[in-house]
């Protein structure tokens, strides 16, 4: 299964698992609701002595209440402390992370509807690799996620959300995705003219929302806010602590950091401002489709080098565990199909008969493997076989996999690199675009009434 995946970091293991998690892929208009009242939820006490039962939103059919927000926020700061980010004013922290909940009530509630569901042994499976992956015990994991004032039983919930907002992902966005070999020679080719190499950019930005069919006023309101956002940050005041209190975008709360970025990674509108910048340089506030931005560039690096690494040759078997198939359910399944490859059944022609991935048709073959292809839990298995070897079934994060390896051998994979690189890259470009533009249009068909009197 191949992968782009970065490492975890304490205090960002639930975004970086969300990023993690879309990229590990193997390469290959509901009607809205009526509004109906909610109950209200059971008074509850924030600080002992403050009652807190308020429904500050309905989204669809269901409340969300001052508690919610005030939970949220709680996380929230505590982490921003430990990060050294100075937060926004009250008001404007518990406006975005109202809009936060709002946006992920939304696709929570549209998941279930259409049938996706993460069970408990799933979501014990991506903690153990996040701990894994953090060089942490299971017992040590959880104190640290408690450490950080978060609740574990919250922290398990928020991982099943992120899981079933990747589900939602696949589902309706990454499985129209495609790159041509035009497109990626013509990104390779733009990329050499522009920048004389391999660039990557690391950015923080800002992003001030206009609404799709904002009225004149209301576009004029939106700039002068980004005006005074980037007053603020040329008169000197912390570009984090600016995005925080001024950015409408998800990573607002984490200084508005996006990162390592190549060229084709980068909204249209950034691309030819970031080349011609210096580090440590500010843009001025620059207009696309979604509203008003400001960008930062914080790093540069090439990454044009010559790339020589040990290379595997390995085809496969998936089953999948999802809402169709339990993890018992696919266990059996490859059981199964194992007892019949070492009966003397082929190994491709079981992969053209059973597996649930692209590679199935070319009887599970993924081609040459190099280093980090591949997430852990296969990788290591791979690894430990010799040619002509099948595994035992494997568990991965998409389901159990046989594996058999065919060959191995050193190679310099500069130009293929480079070609899976700007591939990959131009894949996650139109699939941020495509998802958020998803996310906006399905939160738009929802039913969302903000209760501004009560709050």
């Amino acid at each position: 299964m191949r992968s782009s995946r970065p490492s975890p970091r304490p205090l960002a293991w639930i975004a970086v698992l969300a990023a993690a998690l879309w990229s590990v892929a193997v390469l290959a208009q509901r009607p809205a609701p009526a509004p109906a009242p909610a109950a209200p939820r059971g008074s509850v006490s924030l600080d002992r002595s403050v009652l807190i039962d308020r429904v500050v939103a309905i989204v669809n059919d269901e409340a969300l209440t001052q508690y919610d927000i005030n939970e949220q926020k709680r996380i929230v700061l505590a982490q921003m402390a430990a990060q050294k980010v100075t937060p926004p004013a009250t008001d404007v922290l518990e406006k975005q992370l109202l809009d936060r909940l709002i946006t992920d009530r939304v696709l929570m509630q549209y998941a279930k509807e259409t049938g996706i569901r993460v069970d408990d042994t799933q979501v014990e499976r991506t903690i153990a690799r996040v701990a894994q992956d953090s060089k942490l015990t299971p017992d040590e994991f959880r104190k640290a996620v408690e450490r950080e004032g978060i609740p574990y039983a919250k922290y398990r919930e928020d991982i099943r959300g992120e899981l079933v907002i990747q589900r939602l992902r696949e589902r309706e966005v990454e499985g129209r995705i495609s790159v041509s070999d035009a497109e990626v020679d013509s990104f390779l080719a733009t990329m050499d003219a522009q920048s004389g190499g391999d660039v990557e950019y690391r950015l923080a930005h800002v992003l001030v929302v206009v609404p799709e069919q904002a009225s004149p006023e209301q576009i004029e309101a939106k700039l002068r806010r980004a005006d005074e956002a980037l007053r603020l940050i040329r008169a000197g005041t912390d570009f984090a602590q600016v995005a925080a209190g001024f950015s409408d975008a998800p990573d607002a709360l984490q200084g508005g950091n996006l990162g390592w970025r190549a060229p084709a990674r980068l909204p249209s509108v950034f691309a030819d401002p970031v080349r011609g910048m210096k580090l440590g340089e500010v843009s001025g506030v620059l207009r696309s489709a979604s509203g008003f931005h400001i960008v930062k560039l914080l790093e540069k690096r090439d990454r044009n080098t010559p790339t020589v690494v040990d290379q595997t040759r390995v085809r496969h078997i998936l089953i999948k565990v999802n809402e169709l198939t339990s993890e018992s359910e696919g266990r059996i399944k490859i059981d199964r199909i194992k007892e019949r490859i070492d009966l003397g059944a082929k190994f491709d022609e079981q992969a053209k008969l059973n597996s649930e991935d692209g590679s199935a048709v070319k009887g599970g073959d993924l081609g040459w493997i190099s280093p980090g292809d591949t997430v852990p839990d296969f990788e290591r298995a791979m690894n430990a076989l010799k040619p002509g070897d099948v595994s035992a079934p494997v568990r991965s994060p998409f389901g159990w996999h046989l594996i058999q390896v065919q060959e191995r051998r050193t190679q310099d994979i500069t130009s293929q690199r480079r070609r899976d690189l700007a591939r990959l890259e131009l894949r996650r470009r139109k699939s941020d675009e495509a998802f958020e533009d998803w996310v906006r249009q399905t939160r738009d068909r929802s039913y969302v009434e903000i209760r501004t009197d009560e709050r």
